[in-house]
């Protein structure tokens, strides 16, 4: 069976496969369609099972909120220029949204869900495709939500809060484009688990010991110093970005007077893109004595 240049086209819109790709796919089935849409998935399967072990740092980070429920989401691909294509940008979307319809709380679950999309996408776009991690909140009050550049995506939780309120919903917005600037690790001191106490603590005391303090004032120094890390990486504790003169606590108080209602601040989540991922370090001198030696 003979195929024609509307075939190919045809193929491609169907597949979103390349045009040699797809003359091949015709050819060797005989210019069957259905037969060569098989054949470009089962090579496309193929093809994407072989990049999973390259590195994917690049991406989107998607957030999603509806009602009580709000979602953050990372995609991985290798480079920045797919990231920014909407085929990907489209696909991150709408995995946020796969996750917050289905109420999922599993990565394993997702990645299985999504694992013919992401064949399909890694298909048409000739790299490797993640869904890395995602995270979720549910609430009976509200969230606010902060996404930059699709890198950082913020969920903030406060409890109490009506989000039509003008008041509070510009309350949601300023915590969460807070957390993305100042990037806290904790809610407030009273979470700061005691592994992490005692690695500051240890620092602390051997920086004192290296500066010749005296062994019976370093507790108390140490004390002190934890003390100050509280409002450096506790939100609630944290100087407001946008009002250094206030901290976050105090702004949420003041909220929570101004419009009556008993505000709180019940969680948060973060994701930014890439973090963790060890990227490759190209070596641009190397690279080059390579091709000009012949090797």
């Amino acid at each position: 069976m003979s195929f024609s240049a509307s075939d190919v086209k045809k193929l491609r819109e169907m597949t979103g496969a390349g045009m040699m790709a797809c003359k091949q796919a015709l050819s060797e089935n005989s210019g069957d369609m259905d037969a060569a849409v098989d054949y470009l998935r089962t090579k496309g399967l193929a093809a994407a099972q072989k990049k999973q072990s390259r590195i994917a740092a690049e991406g989107a980070v998607a957030t999603l909120v509806e009602g009580g429920t709000g979602v953050i989401v990372e995609v991985n691909c290798e480079t920045d220029f797919v990231s920014k294509g909407d085929d990907f940008k489209g696909f991150a979307d709408s995995v946020a949204n796969f996750v917050l319809k289905e109420k999922l709380t599993d990565i394993t679950a997702l990645k299985t869900a999504k694992e013919t999309e992401v064949n399909e996408l890694t298909l048409k776009i000739g790299e490797k495709i993640d869904i890395r991690r995602f995270d979720v909140i549910n609430t009976d009050g509200a969230i606010g939500s902060y996404n930059h550049g699709g890198r950082i995506g913020v969920l903030v939780e406060v409890a109490g809060a009506d989000a039509s309120n003008e008041s509070v919903s510009d309350l949601l917005k300023d915590l969460a484009m807070h957390i993305a600037a100042a990037a806290p690790k904790f809610l407030s001191s009273d979470d700061i688990d005691e592994g992490f106490k005692k690695r500051e603590a240890d620092i602390y005391a051997a920086q004192l010991k290296e500066e010749g303090k005296p062994e019976n004032m370093i507790e108390k120094i140490v004390q002190g110093k934890l003390k100050k890390l509280s409002s450096e990486v506790c939100l609630l504790e944290q100087k407001f970005v946008k009002d250094p003169d206030t901290t976050i606590g105090k702004l949420v108080a003041s909220v929570a007077k101004e419009v009556g209602a008993d505000l709180k601040v019940t969680g948060f989540k973060m994701l930014m893109l890439g973090e963790g991922i060890e990227k490759k370090e190209d070596n641009l001198a190397e690279e080059v004595a390579k091709l000009t030696s012949g090797n």
